[in-house]
């Protein structure tokens, strides 16, 4: 009973590993050309990007943001201030798919008080 398990076990095993490609097959060769440099690695990581403010953003620096373009920047602009960075989608700026990534890369600074008329002055 012994034998038949370690040779059902062995069999399995050796169909498994059959059926899949070496890692090493995937992988194409590097080779270094003659001349050509090595690309240096990093000494550091690199720094956290800095989240961009939907309330305050210019047009060029929403669209350094995946998925936003022309059409996208203007639609954002012309839709503040924003309470939250879910406005995107329930506002339809954004399509649902675009969300999950744009949340990390944006935030939503309270947007500046306007100045009451006769207060203070």
């Amino acid at each position: 009973m012994k034998i038949d398990s370690l040779r059902t076990a062995a069999f399995a095993l050796a169909l498994a590993l059959s059926g899949s490609p070496s890692l090493a097959q995937d992988k194409p060769k590097a080779t270094a050309e003659p001349g050509a440099k090595s690309a240096k690695m990093p000494s550091k990581p690199a720094a956290p990007v800095k989240p961009v403010d939907l309330n305050s953003a210019g047009k060029a620096e929403l669209k350094r943001l995946p998925g936003i373009g022309d059409a996208e920047a203007d639609r954002i602009i012309a839709a503040r201030p924003f309470r939250t960075k879910a406005e995107l989608v329930t506002r339809n700026l954004i399509a649902d798919h675009q969300y999950p990534e744009l949340r990390r890369l944006v935030e939503v600074r309270n947007p500046p008080m306007p100045k009451l008329k006769g207060a203070g002055s």
